[in-house]
């Protein structure tokens, strides 16, 4: 826990997710991820005039501070020690069953009902412009938050920040408005990542118009697969929300519900702006495709126009080229003895296919 331990190596993207507790393991079996960064505990304990932020190395001392703040919010960045999260679990009375979903980060995300505590799973964005996401874990009880993170690195400091500044709202609301606020700044933490993906989905409609080159349609296919992994996301943290705002629970005051239907309302205008993109980037493949043909069109028009001229001028060529003998019959081709047979000849196919070239024109098929 301390900060001189190496941090753990970085999972690989795009690595599919396994459950870590073997098959049959009794319920609440603690098993974290052998990859799984090292935990390092953080404490704010607050009221409405006191404050306390403090890194903690002994858990045992979060035991007198709670005694000391009407709310404690304990933070965990780092799955990587099962005995962390179980002596967290002693300490708030969390129950097994809960860590055991901590620590297996597959989880969906959801609410969860149980003795003295709520527990609720999300997904937060990694920091930076990235559709990546890390599970963030949160335990409401009475006078309590606690928060268990994947890594190090978060969109909360804001939060952090209103608390530390003393804003009256944040530091009388209670845990539950707690709760809220860090729901809320993750939910918030989605609308630039979408917004990213606009300003790309526009440039490649700039890029597809000027020049439909086969590039785009991998980009697109990205696009695309980006959102869909935002959308899988979304969609179950507003089915988390919802039941927040419409579950009586003994945790969560009238007050604070208030402000989780705007959270509500956001998780709303997310999947819709998601919905949209998705819509735009199918139209823009749509789009793409379309010109790809046009200009195919284009060229096979342009190629049977040039076949289409050059079959009455072979035809020509081709009688010309079939030298019977004139010495055998008048009537054999004379204009093979004619001086300017030859100027004949290129001249009638001339006359063809300027002909033919002044029809197609008038038929507008130029």
């Amino acid at each position: 826990m301390s900060g001189s331990e190496p941090a753990a190596p970085r999972r690989k993207r795009g690595r599919r997710q396994r459950r870590r507790v073997r098959p049959g393991a009794p319920p609440g079996t603690l098993q974290p991820h052998p990859d799984a960064h090292p935990p390092r505990v953080s404490l704010l304990g607050f009221g409405p005039d006191d404050l306390l932020d403090v890194e903690v190395e002994d858990l045992g001392a979060i035991r007198e501070i709670r005694e000391r703040f009407p709310v404690v919010w304990v933070n965990v960045n780092g799955l990587g020690d099962a005995d962390v999260a179980r002596g967290i679990g002693d300490l708030f009375g969390l129950h097994t069953l809960a860590l055991e979903d901590v620590l297996n980060v597959h989880q969906r995300p959801k609410v969860e009902e149980y003795d003295r505590e709520l527990f609720l799973v999300t997904r937060m964005p990694r920091t930076g412009i990235s559709t990546d996401t890390e599970q963030v874990s949160l335990f409401l009880g009475d006078g309590f938050l606690v928060t268990f993170q994947e890594e190090p690195g978060d969109c909360l400091g804001p939060v952090r920040e209103r608390i530390r500044q003393g804003r009256p709202r944040i530091r009388s609301g209670g845990p539950d408005y707690l709760a809220y606020a860090v729901l809320d700044t993750i939910v918030d933490a989605y609308f630039p990542l979408l917004d990213e993906l606009g300003d790309q989905l526009e440039r490649l409609e700039e890029e597809i118009l000027q020049e439909a080159g086969p590039e785009a349609v991998g980009k697109l296919h990205e696009l695309k697969r980006r959102l869909t992994g935002i959308r899988r996301v979304v969609l179950p943290i507003r089915e988390s929300v919802t039941g927040l705002v419409r579950d009586e629970s003994p945790l969560v005051t009238d007050s604070t519900r208030l402000y989780l239907r705007d959270c509500l309302d956001h998780t709303y205008q997310l999947i819709e702006l998601v919905e949209h993109y998705r819509d735009l980037a199918s139209g823009l493949l749509d789009l793409h495709l379309t010109i790809v043909s046009n200009r195919m069109n284009d060229v096979m028009k342009v190629l049977t126009i040039i076949a289409t001229i050059f079959i009455p001028l072979g035809f020509i060529a081709g009688v010309y080229g079939m030298n019977f003998d004139v010495g055998a019959s008048p009537w054999n081709m004379p204009e093979l003895s004619w001086p300017f047979g030859y100027l004949f000849a290129l001249g009638l196919m001339a006359i063809v296919a300027g002909g033919m070239i002044l029809f197609f024109r008038r038929k507008g098929w130029f």
